[in-house]
Parts: structure tokens; C-alpha cells; sequence
């Protein structure tokens, strides 16, 4: 868990939840860390897998698919995977 909130897209990710991520990420858990709370982007994407084991695009996900439909799914992912 990222934040005590709802997902949503938020477009950054603060120091606050990256303080947070250092202190799990040093407990080394055994674990897997995915973190799913305010990521909707390459950059969030990447910032959240410095600190975890992967991220989970929600809110954003939908989002787009709601505008787009299933057939556009590759031009949300793409961007974000390469």
C-alpha cells in the first residue's frame, strides 16, 4: 500500500510516499512490493518500480479504456513498458 487514500491518478508520486517506499523496501520483506496508488504513467510507473517489485496501473487503466475501447489498449501500455 502506497498511501492511505483511493486510487487515482495523480500524476506524481511525493516525497512522502517515497520515504515510505525506502523504509518497506529496507525491511526486505520476503514479499513481492507492488505498489497501485496514484500511478498513471511512464514516470510514476518507473518511480514506484525503483523502490518495489512492479506497479499497478488502475484508475488510469480504466480510465482509458473507458475513452478508447479495448483496441486501443496497446497505444496505454506501450509508452509505459518500453
Amino acid at each position: 500500500m502506497a498511501s492511505a487514500s483511493i486510487t487515482a491518478a495523480k500524476g506524481e508520486i511525493s516525497n512522502n510516499q517515497i520515504e515510505y517506499f525506502e523504509r518497506i523496501k529496507a525491511m526486505n520483506l520476503q514479499s513481492k512490493l507492488i505498489i497501485g496508488f496514484g500511478i498513471s504513467d511512464k514516470n510514476t510507473f518507473n518511480t514506484a518500480c525503483n523502490y518495489a517489485n512492479g506497479a499497478i496501473i488502475g484508475s488510469a487503466f480504466i480510465k482509458d479504456l473507458g475513452k478508447n475501447g479495448a483496441e486501443q489498449i496497446n497505444d496505454f501500455i506501450k509508452p509505459i513498458t518500453s
